[in-house]
């Protein structure tokens, strides 16, 4: 064999998921054909988007939005799979991350139609209670059915799983090392061809640039940020955070810059970062311990500067 089909070659792939990007990054010999890869994982993607999107009125997600309080209806496996996830979090977080606040990120204007003062009302004078609470999933037949008025969204979560189906895909396209992303939601699976994890940067929160706060290391985990400073609305003049505070059925008025979780899973890192967004430092970080957690916040000080505050291994070393 010669030199030249033994050397290995950087691919590095990418192409359009839930409004942003998603990107592929592993190494392969030169005679590597990436087209097949590129083909499945995109697959992957559409796949987690078109069960779990708000933004198509026929997703699986807003048909069963659609659907009657009290009727039982199929969902596609991976649909479902969110779903458990999600309800499991929002246990564990004690409603810090609640699956059911699609009525208030659509007021505020977080979905397709803008901000709309009559629904911001309705949204913040609902009696609501977690999710949880509201949704029962039955596994062994695959259905799910709504116990009480609720409107789902899956945008803290969905994001994170999608990663996660791009990494199972380079798994199964016979690629055990490589790095994948949708929009700074990262995993990391093995180690580079050097034998070196892969370093990913945990950003600065700033909304003008773009720019690393630190550096992690990963080998075979993920990692999430959820943040003030990256999507958000203007209301009457204020800026306002996508995080939702399921309390007030409206966008969290106090909150860390931003918060990272690495995990097993991205799906996992994805919304245990947006519910210790909504916890707080404090008592986010003593969930963090609890949960075994790896976590870091980053807080703006008084004078403008960044303060981060770690909880576990990875963040306290």
């Amino acid at each position: 064999m010669s030199k030249m089909s033994t050397e290995i070659l950087r691919h590095a792939l990418n192409g359009a998921t839930m409004g942003t990007r998603w990107q592929a990054t592993f190494f392969a010999p030169q005679d590597f054909d990436p087209a097949p890869v590129r083909a499945a994982l995109q697959s992957a993607v559409d796949e987690v988007d078109a069960q779990m999107s708000t933004w198509t009125p026929d997703s699986d997600l807003m048909r069963l939005n659609a659907a009657p309080v009290g009727a039982w209806g199929p969902v596609p496996d991976r649909l479902r799979q969110v779903l458990q996830l999600g309800l499991e979090i929002g246990r564990a977080s004690d409603g810090a991350f609640d699956i059911g606040m699609g009525d208030a990120v659509t007021a505020w204007g977080f979905g397709p139609d803008a901000a709309a003062p009559d629904r911001i009302r309705r949204a913040m004078g609902t009696d609501r209670g977690p999710a949880q609470y509201a949704i029962e999933i039955d596994n062994a037949t695959g259905r799910v059915r709504k116990t009480a008025p609720i409107t789902l969204d899956l945008n803290g979560i969905a994001k994170g799983y999608g990663v996660d189906r791009l990494a199972e895909t380079l798994s199964r396209q016979g690629i055990e090392a490589g790095l994948v992303g949708i929009d700074g939601e990262m995993r990391a699976l093995g180690l580079r061809p050097d034998g070196k994890p892969w370093t990913i940067a945990v950003e600065t929160p700033d909304p003008a640039r773009r720019t690393p706060h630190s550096i992690l290391t990963l080998e075979d985990a993920a990692v999430a940020t959820s943040g003030d400073y990256r999507h958000w609305v203007e209301v009457q003049g204020r800026r306002l955070s996508h995080t939702m505070d399921p309390g007030r059925g409206a966008p969290m008025l106090s909150s860390p810059a931003s918060v990272t979780v690495v995990a097993r899973s991205c799906a996992e890192a994805d919304a245990w970062a947006t519910a210790l967004m909504v916890l707080g430092p404090d008592r986010g970080a003593t969930l963090a311990r609890k949960s075994g957690l790896d976590a870091l916040f980053l807080l703006r000080e008084d004078d403008g500067s960044i303060r981060g505050a770690g909880v576990g291994r990875l963040f306290t070393e």
